[in-house]
Parts: C-alpha cells; structure tokens; sequence
C-alpha cells in the first residue's frame, strides 16, 4: 500500500479570501515503511504573506520572489501523490488549499487524484478525546524527537506526521500481520497421516424447571408489553369454517 504523508504551508488562514500555498513538503510510505522518496517545493504566491502566517512558518515574501508559480510545479506534484493515500494532520485545510490551487488550473481536484484521505487529527480525537491533538502534541505522547522543530516547514512537518501515524496505528499493523500469517498445520507425524478425531461436545439441556421459569419470565415481559413478547411464537391461526 503506497500512502503519502503530505503537509503545506500557505499565506494565510483562508483560501477562499485568496491566500495560497507557498510550501508543500510530502514523504512517501510503502507498507508503512518510509521509502526515503520525498517531494519539496517552494512556491510564489503572486501576493503576500499575513504577517501571523510568517511568524508561524518564518517564509517571508522576499525569499518566494524566485520561486516557481503553482502552475509551473503542478505536474510533478500530481505525479508525486498520483494514486496514493494522503495522510494529512487536520486535511481539510490542505485539502481545501490545494483544491482551490487545482481548480485555478482547471486541473483535476486532489480528491480526484488521490481518493483515500486520512485526517490524523481526526484520527487522534476519535484515540485520544479532551487530549491535545496538535502535531506537537502528539509527538510528545508518542515520544517523537520534535526538538528540532523552532518553526513550521512542511517537510519537516510531513516527516514528524509521518512517525506520528505510524505509532498511532501500530495496533492496525500487528492484527494485519496477524491475518497474514498462515494457519499452523498440524504434524502428519503426530496424526499418523490421517484426520484428526474431533472430541464429542457435551451437551446441556435445560431441566423443567429451568424451562418452566423461562416461560414464566415470557409470560411477565408480554403482559407488561399489553400481551407483545417477540419470544413467544403467536397462536396458530384457526382456518375459517367454509361458507354454507
């Protein structure tokens, strides 16, 4: 299973208001194992950056002057996540931001390119409810190394996410490798080649009087129901007697 882990970077909080992706940094997994194949770009806007973004991710307009537009780093991107399953930590924002960037293009919309999302921070919710679920966060509960991590980069980023998920899922991976592994089969030696006898199952029937107090607690449940108990059969039906 090919599955990318998938972060950006943008202007600002909304792209609806017309901010942009600056920044997208993925790293691929097969398996879940990381392959070491990664995608990084930089990007130019065309517009500027919110002064509240810089200070989160520090990518300030004058370092994107040189960088290429969406449209000329579109198709290596497509080609990178093309198929894939995206994880992503809170996906709707770079979903949302990426879609818009797309649909700008007339290009396909990442839902068309990549069917399958994973929300880790959904994810972490459902695992974790009333704890803190910010990637941050989340590299402390499951002791990931984020001391590196002064400022937000999508690379970076998608890295952490990457060993996040993997220890969020751990349980999913030992019950796959569980159903993978073939059932032991039993030693023709100590068989003697042939079918093994199966020990008869010992059966216990009720006694009268555990039948009798069965049907007493029926009777209760339907006369507390107005004469409705789904466990007792209804009355056979008398035919109707033929017309004279």
């Amino acid at each position: 299973m090919r599955q990318i882990v998938l972060d950006t970077e943008t202007t600002g909080l909304d792209w609806k208001s017309g901010d942009r992706v600056i920044e997208i940094g993925c790293v691929e997994l097969l398996d879940r194992k990381l392959t070491g194949r990664h995608y990084h770009v930089y990007i130019n806007p065309q517009r500027n950056i919110d002064a509240g973004a810089i200070a989160v991710h520090g990518i300030t307009n004058e370092f994107l002057t040189d960088k290429p537009v969406f449209k000329d780093i579109v198709s290596e991107f497509e080609a990178f996540v093309d198929g894939a399953e995206l994880v992503i930590h809170n996906a709707t924002f770079d979903v949302g931001f990426l879609n818009y960037e797309l649909g700008l293009l007339g290009r396909p919309l990442l839902t068309a390119i990549c069917p399958s999302v994973i929300d880790t921070l959904k994810l972490a919710k459902e695992q974790n409810p009333g704890k803190k679920a910010s990637l941050n966060a989340l590299c402390s509960l499951y002791e990931i190394d984020n001391t590196h991590r002064a400022l937000h980069g999508a690379l970076l980023d998608a890295e952490l996410l990457a060993d996040v998920y993997l220890a969020m899922t751990r349980g999913q991976e030992s019950l796959i490798m569980m159903l993978d592994e073939p059932a032991p089969q039993q030693d023709d030696a100590d068989s003697g080649g042939g079918l093994l006898e199966r020990v008869p199952l010992r059966v216990l029937r009720a006694t009268d009087e555990e039948l009798a107090g069965h049907d007493k607690v029926l009777a209760e449940i339907a006369k507390a129901n107005k004469g409705h108990c789904l466990w007792i059969p209804p009355e056979p039906v008398e035919p109707a007697a033929p017309a004279a």
